[in-house]
């Protein structure tokens, strides 16, 4: 579950789905729908003014034991998110114990102390609510949604999860199964499931984003119960999470709920491991050919880009925006509906807590050999390199900014978890107010210059993924 559904300005929007596969990209990226410069009439615009207008107000503080508290407060529903960020993920694993943190994600559904095994569910389901966690490289994320007067249901089973978890054989064996399973289905049976996978292990050759969250099943299937154990009392512990909750809520009720079920919950005694592996500049283009059981050849081409939250970033959601976002991008208009070169293409910015990597791809139409196809992506992304973007989409850019951001926060969960992410990734969670500022600084001569600089050929992952009919026997 890595890249959410569409391609939307805030770095938010990437983290959601740690391990979504690359034929679920392509499907959700085909169902975009966009706002053009002149579809966007005056009640839209309206709309997107007045909420801009409304600022989102939040309390924010720290328990003694290092849990921080993001609290918003809004009446409109009578129901609240609550939600934890922990400060882990994929990228946070031992190299030889891949995928603990997807695999965590699992584990601590399976009760607790106080709560049985597979009730978690089953509880909030009774309650009138629903719930869900995903995973990233850099964190993971539990949230709950329920009626406001559930709201203290929601946080004893949060603080069930942070302090009493239950890590036993039995959920141990049983979430091997599950994930491994997980595995087979969506990755390794699965149409163009294992490009993700191949992109990052040859975009990055030291850093830990060089594997992907779902991991190796070998290494789960290797790992004894005390590495979990070990793992658990790390990363899952108050001084590594940010607790958000969002809605029909009151704020000195909510504090005192919060310290009654987090205020006793020791803080971790353990050093929280931080990489500290810097990838080294990549000097030259890499090329490589993966074959795999699918019909048709996929291109994706690939480069390294600076870590989220930095101006070139904000850029590069941008110009990713402009090569793929609707009907009417460069890479729809003329590879897919022009050339017919193509039958789906895309591209996305991934900016992770260090620095990522942007990728485009498109699946070649029936006689389209990789090299053709390749090198009507490239000639797209010249283009942008070569020359200044037109006033028409350059609007077009900015509108579609300021919707995906007003509409991520008309939403009390998307509001709880930007919150969440702002805070942990940025240290500032009021970005949740400021952020669109930093799109509409980017000029055309910003998003040419951006270009220029990062999509160039050392700079450059070339990926065919091919049939296995095409291998060389």
């Amino acid at each position: 579950m890595w890249v959410r559904n569409w391609v939307k300005p805030s770095f938010i929007n990437f983290q959601r789905r740690a391990c979504l596969n690359f034929a679920q990209i392509q499907s959700s990226l085909m169902k975009r729908k966009v706002f053009g410069v002149l579809m966007l009439g005056t009640v839209l615009f309206a709309f997107i003014a007045d909420a801009q207008s409304s600022k989102i107000n939040y309390v924010e503080y720290d328990l003694p034991n290092g849990l921080h508290v993001i609290l918003h407060e809004d009446h409109s529903t009578p129901i609240v998110a609550v939600s934890v960020m922990y400060h882990v993920g994929s990228k946070n694993e031992d190299p030889e114990r891949t995928g603990f943190a997807h695999f965590f994600e699992h584990l601590l559904f399976e009760g607790s102390e106080n709560i049985g095994r597979g009730e978690y569910m089953k509880m909030v389901q009774a309650a009138g609510g629903q719930l869900n966690a995903n995973t990233t490289q850099d964190r993971t994320y539990y949230y709950e949604v329920l009626p406001s007067n559930q709201l203290e249901l929601a946080l004893w089973m949060e603080a069930e999860r942070m302090f009493h978890a239950k890590i036993d054989t039995v959920g141990v064996e049983t979430q091997r199964k599950v994930v491994k399973e997980e595995k087979k289905q969506r990755y390794d049976n699965t149409p163009y499931g294992q490009l993700l996978s191949v992109v990052y292990e040859n975009a990055f050759t030291k850093h830990p984003y060089r594997w992907t969250p779902i991991g190796k099943e070998q290494y789960i299937d290797q790992a004894k119960l005390t590495e979990f154990m070990d793992f658990y009392k790390t990363f899952y512990v108050p001084n590594n999470a940010v607790l958000v909750i969002g809605g029909d809520l009151d704020i000195e009720k909510t504090k005192a709920m919060i310290a009654k079920y987090y205020g006793d919950i020791p803080k971790g005694t353990k050093p929280i491991p931080r990489p500290t592996d810097v990838e080294p500049e990549q000097t030259e283009e890499k090329r490589v050919n993966f074959y795999d059981n699918v019909q048709l050849p996929a291109v994706v081409i690939s480069y390294r880009t600076p870590k989220l939250g930095t101006e070139d970033n904000y850029a590069l959601q941008l110009l990713t925006q402009l090569l793929s976002q609707g009907k009417s991008s460069r890479f729809q208009k003329a590879i897919v509906d022009e050339q017919q070169k193509a039958l789906a293409s895309g591209a996305f910015a991934i900016p992770n807590e260090d620095p990522g990597i942007a990728i485009m791809y498109a699946i070649a139409n029936t006689g389209v050999t990789p090299e053709e196809l390749e090198k009507a992506m490239l000639d797209e992304i010249d283009k942008v390199v070569n020359n200044i973007i037109s006033d028409e989409e350059y609007q077009k850019l900015r509108n579609q900014a300021e919707n995906a951001f007003v509409s991520q926060n008309q939403r009390v969960t998307g509001v709880v978890e930007n919150l969440a992410t702002y805070h942990t990734f940025l240290g500032n969670a009021n970005l949740i107010n400021t952020e669109l500022e930093y799109y509409n600084k980017i000029t055309k001569e910003d998003l040419k210059r951006v270009a220029g600089k990062y999509f160039t050929k050392n700079n450059r992952l070339v990926v065919h993924y091919l049939p296995k009919s095409m291998e060389k026997k």
